[in-house]
């Protein structure tokens, strides 16, 4: 197997995108939950929508990595790696419910607002195909 020497710029615009999208769409969202759930929510959510950006970037950054290295020794690096970030992930969730048990639920619907911002950059992109066969 060979490892991937270059990326589709269309797709890397994409990508370098998402992240400022899953802010901003965060901190919109975080207003009217503040709004209709109080400050306290309010700021959870954007924490939540904050970590998912920083967590796609890093993802990003560390998949590039792996996809340009030779297969031996990546797929050993991806396991750790992945398996220390699920950690985090983990503990950062842990964390908000021992501190804000009853907000758990700000937290997670702004980590969640990743899953919306890449089904909107998914349909943008199917809007933009010329046709829909390979």
């Amino acid at each position: 197997m060979t490892a991937v020497t270059s990326f589709d710029p269309e797709e890397e615009c994409i990508l370098r995108r998402i992240p400022r999208e899953v802010l901003v769409l965060a901190a919109l969202l975080a207003e009217a939950v503040a709004v209709l759930a109080g400050l306290p929510a309010g700021l959870l959510f954007l924490g939540g929508g904050a970590l998912a950006a920083l967590g796609f970037l890093w993802l990003r950054q560390s998949m590039t990595r792996f996809l340009l290295r030779e297969k031996a020794g990546a797929l050993r690096s991806a396991v750790l790696l992945y398996g220390l970030r699920l950690l985090l992930i983990c503990g950062v969730f842990f964390i908000i419910i021992l501190l804000f048990p009853k907000r758990l639920l700000a937290f997670g619907a702004g980590f969640s607002v990743l899953i919306l911002v890449m089904l909107a950059e998914g349909v943008r992109g199917l809007l933009r195909m010329k046709t829909w066969k390979a």
